[in-house]
């Protein structure tokens, strides 16, 4: 028998025979051949080739394919020279009715049933070894002389029938400062994956022991090392099983079909085809990627929000990249709850500012056009004043349907958990993120104070006790939006505040929130908000990470995202909507935003005394 250590220097076609003869004392393949693309293997009866060939490309991103050969042909000349796929596999699984009933080391007993079988050759994550091994990253499952570790998910392939099942990953830690390079080496390898599904908490996948791996062996994490996950060719096997076709066979996990042929060299990229890795979350760790294009234009519109029209110095409470980190987030979430109202005007009724109803609005209309659960929530006192902002926004085709209009009151301890979760279960949150723009924040004094340091407590109800809930929550994230650091979620540059700002020593709101957009004006930062959402949503490897390479790709919904962006035109009539309905201005600026190489003017709040 050949031992692995002598391997490393061995041909494809080499290793072939050797495994065809059963020469071969190993248990996988990993770290064999390496820069050739080795081979998932699945053989069905020719009546079910074309529906599975079709489920394949539903779903390339584990099952990326390779090479289907003709009935009865065990050969395949674009991938092998001299292959025979029932004696060139270390060990192969039979199926019977969706059960597996043995173990081979040959298919060649199955020869006169496997004249009526399709065999198709799919993509393997061992095929990008080397190029991980080459940017200097460990593979700890090579160092740890064991196969990779295998996991069934909870996330669903695109059903083709008879074909459906969930996805199945490995999960290869990466050391944290190694991520980046990771995505980078594998992203364009996309016969063997392509680039990571999801990095970070396992449970976010329906992961729930790391320990207990359902293919292969249990990889140990070093103490810096992230767990960093691929698509997997085992989905396949999934697949055959869920299938129950009569009779069936797969390649045994880990032990792959060697082909020939090379990973294709990497060439130079364009910033589009550039993967970025930005972390979202901490509890759950959580990372999301982003194009180095898509993520360059919404630091320019990050840039452009922050020009200050009124010289307040707001530049001084500016943090790099809270856009980007926000809204990546955001496109994740399932369903949103945004909360605006400034009651600035507290002689009038109503005291409402016309800074925040329009960027929240904008926010919920891209949400809606993306198909997240959006709601809001407001003071009690101005339920029917939001009802009919909502309304009119329906009506003007701001918005394409009613949004739920919600109200907090907190009148005991556990009422935000109430809130925010289902029956008060920290597990079961009802919201993954919180969106506050314009929206009075509590001072360190528990009080609402507006710039000129006036209280304005009696006109707030306490929502912000469902940020301060959230940070409490593992999965809900927080977003705040302000233009003078007296609002909901600024508390994470109070400081800066208190030093920069008129009257900030009083009017600092005290309460956080993980991301921190600071504009000119609040609807500024909506509109940027719904701007950055579109261009995530049209970014390919955005698309493809929050889809987890399963599915098609979502950008034919392009031209209603579009169409769901903030104009001039809705803006101001969505204004002249407020001024009927009582609403002042608090401020009066205009911006000129470029989005996806489209003119984009934003006139935020038109002296609502000249439209009067």
């Amino acid at each position: 028998m050949i031992l692995a250590g002598g391997l490393k220097s061995l041909l494809p076609h080499a290793l072939r025979r050797i495994i065809r003869y059963n020469k071969l004392s190993v248990s996988n393949t990993s770290g064999m051949a390496k820069g050739y693309k080795q081979a998932n293997v699945v053989i069905l009866h020719k009546s079910l080739a074309d529906e599975f060939e079709k489920f394949c490309h539903a779903n390339d991103g584990p099952l990326p394919l390779l090479y289907r050969s003709k009935p009865g042909d065990w050969k395949c000349p674009s991938l092998s020279s001299d292959s025979d796929i029932r004696t060139d596999c270390l060990q192969y699984k039979v199926y019977e009715h969706g059960a597996c009933t043995g173990s081979l080391e040959s298919l060649e007993k199955y020869s006169e049933q496997l004249k009526d079988m399709v065999t198709f050759y799919l993509g393997c994550s061992f095929s990008f070894e080397k190029a991980l091994q080459n940017a200097g990253i460990p593979i700890r499952n090579i160092e740890q002389k064991c196969n990779v570790s295998m996991y069934k998910t909870a996330v669903p392939c695109y059903s083709i029938s008879p074909f459906c099942c969930n996805l199945v990953v490995t999960m290869r830690p990466i050391p944290e400062s190694k991520l980046e390079a990771a995505v980078l080496a594998t992203s364009e390898l996309k016969e063997a994956h392509g680039a990571p599904i999801h990095i970070g908490d396992p449970g976010l996948l329906g992961i729930q022991d790391l320990s207990r791996s359902d293919y292969g062996d249990p990889v140990r994490l070093h103490p810096d090392d992230i767990p960093v996950f691929w698509a997997c060719g085992v989905t396949g096997v999934e697949a055959v099983i869920n299938c129950k076709a009569p009779l069936s066979f797969t390649h045994s996990p880990g032990c792959m079909f060697i082909t020939d042929v090379t990973n294709n060299s990497v060439t130079v990229r364009s910033s589009r085809e550039v993967p970025q890795v930005h972390c979202i979350s901490q509890d759950p760790l959580h990372y999301s990627i982003v194009s180095a294009e898509a993520a360059q234009k919404i630091k320019t519109l990050e840039t452009l929000i922050g020009i200050d029209p009124g010289d307040r110095g707001i530049i001084h409470l500016c943090r790099q990249d809270e856009l980007l980190k926000a809204c990546l987030s955001i496109s994740h979430a399932r369903s949103v709850l945004i909360t605006t109202g400034f009651p600035t005007h507290f002689t009038y009724e109503p005291p409402e500012e016309n800074d925040g109803p329009p960027g929240a609005l904008a926010i919920a209309a891209i949400l809606q056009a993306l198909e997240k659960e959006v709601s809001i929530v407001t003071d009690q006192r101005a339920m029917n004043l939001n009802k009919k902002i909502i309304e009119e926004a329906v009506q003007l085709g701001i918005l394409k349907k009613p949004i739920p209009l919600l109200s907090y009151q907190g009148q005991n301890a556990d009422a935000a958990l109430m809130f925010l979760c289902e029956n008060g279960n920290p597990g079961k949150p009802r919201f993954d993120h919180l969106v506050a723009i314009e929206r009075a924040g509590m001072a360190a004094d528990g009080n609402y104070y507006n710039a000129r340091k006036v209280n304005i407590k009696h006109l707030v109800d306490p929502i912000d006790e469902l940020f301060l809930a959230a940070q409490t929550i593992p999965g809900i994230r927080t977003t705040g939006v302000g233009d003078g650091g007296n609002e909901l979620g600024m508390g994470k540059v109070k400081d800066a505040v208190k030093e920069h700002i008129k009257n900030g020593d009083v009017i600092a709101c005290d309460v956080e929130a993980d991301f921190t957009i600071v504009a000119g004006v609040s609807n500024w930062g909506g509109y940027a908000i719904a701007c950055a959402l579109y261009i995530l949503s049209t970014c390919e490897i955005h698309d493809r990470y929050l889809r987890k390479a399963v599915g098609l790709p979502q950008l034919s919904n392009k031209m209603v995202w579009l169409s769901a962006l903030p104009s001039v035109t809705k803006e101001e009539k969505l204004l002249k909507s407020l001024v009927r309905l009582g609403v002042r201005s608090g401020k009066t600026a205009s911006l000129e935003m470029e989005v996806d190489g489209l003119p984009f003017y934003n006139t935020h709040s038109l002296m609502i005394e000249k439209l009067l």
